[in-house]
């Protein structure tokens, strides 16, 4: 058996097509331009590098970008002023504090001053706690693409053993909440979890996100389950250079998946999608329209 390949980069185009077909439709039709506004605080390269692509894919999606960089020392205080600034422009429709933080930032204080309805990255305990409740919310975009990639190979997870390694706030709890709300059965583990090899194998869909380079082993996959790798790690080569894997031993674990997604070329693509799709919804609910198409 081989593995069918999850291309996240054909999957996350075509998400952000859609995305801006609803874009140019609630422009014309109720004259709103959704709009995203990211805060990035000092130059952390890898930063940088993620709101370039923000800023270049919500403009090609017809949305407002607007960029605020501050530098590493600026005070909580004036970070918090701009949070709140942004809270209360009305052409502000999505905001998102790239983190990490430098040191001497508070993260919790900053994340929890962003409105809960322009809290498109999923952070904020209100956002958080309606999720866990079952109920409408904007959710991180990490899971949200985790799921969005499954259905492209399961029209439905009801029913499905799910298995999620990796308890984080940003994508292991938020991923078993939109598991549980696909109506999938869910099992939480980590890296301290007995028997993870066994509790693994008996999953339909696993979905690596621990932050182990490979530790996803090949006798862990059930024959033919769909495995979702979250995991972006960089390791030394025997020419002295680096590459990027991920939680997942991608080469022999694909041997007997029915799917699987690439890293990179799979999940790390729909983060930036996803953040689209909920930019777009929080400026539709924001106005009082009925959510959006995609």
């Amino acid at each position: 058996m081989t593995a069918i390949i999850i291309d996240g980069k054909i999957i996350a185009a075509d998400l952000r097509a859609q995305v801006a077909r609803e874009v140019e439709r609630v422009k014309r039709d109720h004259g709103l331009t959704p709009g995203l506004a990211v805060v990035l605080v000092g130059n952390d390269p890898a930063s940088e590098v993620y709101v370039r692509s923000k800023h270049t894919q919500t403009q090609a999606a017809g949305m407002a970008s607007f960029e605020h960089k501050l530098p590493a020392d600026v005070s909580q205080d004036a970070l918090l002023a701009l949070i709140g600034k942004l809270n209360r422009d009305p052409a502000v429709h999505g905001i998102l504090v790239q983190l990490p933080l430098p040191k001497g930032l508070e993260t919790e204080a900053v994340i929890n001053a962003i409105d809960p309805a322009k809290d498109v990255d999923g952070l904020h305990p209100h956002n958080a706690g309606r999720l866990a409740g079952g109920r409408p919310a904007l959710a991180p975009c990490t899971p949200l693409g985790c799921i969005i990639l499954s259905k492209t190979v399961h029209g439905s997870l009801e029913g499905l053993n799910a298995i999620v390694i990796g308890r984080s706030n940003l994508v292991g709890r938020p991923l078993v909440q939109l598991l549980l709300n696909e109506n999938a059965t869910v099992t939480i583990a980590h890296s301290r979890s007995r028997d993870l090899p066994a509790l693994t194998a008996r999953a339909d869909l696993v979905y690596a996100a621990v932050g182990r380079p490979e530790m996803v082993k090949r006798d862990w996959i059930k024959p033919g389950a769909t495995v979702i790798d979250v995991g972006i790690n960089r390791i030394p080569t025997a020419d002295g250079k680096t590459k990027l894997v991920g939680d997942v031993a991608y080469a022999e674990v694909a041997e007997v998946a029915g799917a699987i997604t690439p890293v990179p070329g799979g999940v790390g693509q729909m983060t930036v999608a996803c953040l689209l799709v909920n930019t777009l919804r929080a400026a539709c609910a924001i106005a009082g329209l009925p959510r959006p198409a995609v």
